[in-house]
């Protein structure tokens, strides 16, 4: 069962009506959106979400219609409303509806919200790992900003995808960023690697957790820029996100990584303490 939300009403049926032509969220991607993954009712580090949330508002000067705590009402009654226990709840705010015009109009911003069952991932992946494809990271300059701005990332995806990939890995200035809807790890002699957070990566929530955990498991961890050469020499190499949690990287292109996975293991048998 799905629940939806859509200025400032609970909706009947997910698809009841229709986007205005003039919301702007629908003509230019002028907006910000949230996915949070929910287990056994309990949304996992959702004061993390929002923290992102509004740091991306702040980022286009969009206002947000809610204080954080009527915000976290409306994602707990979503929550509640669903009969499933495990579910994943997207949000997003557009600036509103407006005529089609390039520069901020003076608009209501508007809360849409979704909540569905989550998906699990098959666990021969989830031991085993992946498949990535390397390609050039073509996204603009404040990947940081959780935007709808989204094509880009999705072409990324579907070269992945058509390559027989679950995810695209993206190089930019000859340096690994992230994937194309994930953040990046890679083990090396014992110690864990990832890029630092610029402008240029999302600041992954489930990224944020891993740090947590390398402390929690005296893991060794560095920030520092790394070459796709670098990431194929890799011990183990990981992919993080909301729906995917830790996920192991088996193989880059057409280079096979050591399949003995002993700390991303680890981390991934850790995070299920965190909820």
């Amino acid at each position: 069962m799905e629940i939806a939300y859509y200025k400032d009403q609970f909706l009947t049926d997910v698809n009841e009506g229709v986007v205005p032509i003039q919301e702007r969220g629908h003509q230019f991607g002028d907006g910000i959106y949230e996915v949070v993954r929910v287990y056994n009712k309990k949304p996992f580090m959702l004061e993390e979400h929002l923290d992102r949330f509004e740091q991306s508002a702040e980022a286009i000067a969009l206002k947000l219609p809610y204080s954080r705590d009527e915000l976290k009402e409306i994602i707990m009654e979503g929550i509640e409303r669903s009969e499933e226990q495990n579910v994943d709840v997207y949000f997003q705010l557009t600036r509103g509806i407006a005529p089609r015009l390039h520069f901020y109009p003076d608009t209501q911003a508007v809360l849409s919200l979704v909540v569905k069952p989550s998906k699990p991932l098959a666990e021969d992946k989830k031991r085993d790992g992946v498949a990535v494809h390397v390609m050039d990271d073509e996204r603009w300059s404040n990947c940081y900003i959780k935007s709808l701005n989204l094509l880009p990332n999705v072409m990324a995806k579907q070269a992945a995808f058509e390559k027989g990939c679950d995810e695209a890995i993206l190089i930019r200035d000859e340096f690994v960023t992230e994937g194309s809807s994930s953040n990046l790890f890679v083990v090396k002699d014992g110690t864990l690697y990832t890029t630092p957070a610029t402008r240029h990566i999302l600041h992954g929530i489930t990224r944020k957790a891993v740090f947590i955990l390398a402390e929690r498991l005296q893991i060794p961890m560095k920030e520092e820029h790394f070459t796709l050469e670098f990431l194929k020499d890799a011990d183990e190499a990981f992919i993080t996100s909301t729906t995917s949690e830790v996920l192991p990287i088996k193989k880059v292109d057409d280079v096979n990584l050591p399949t003995h996975l002993t700390i991303t293991h680890r981390l991934q048998k850790e995070f299920k303490t965190l909820y």
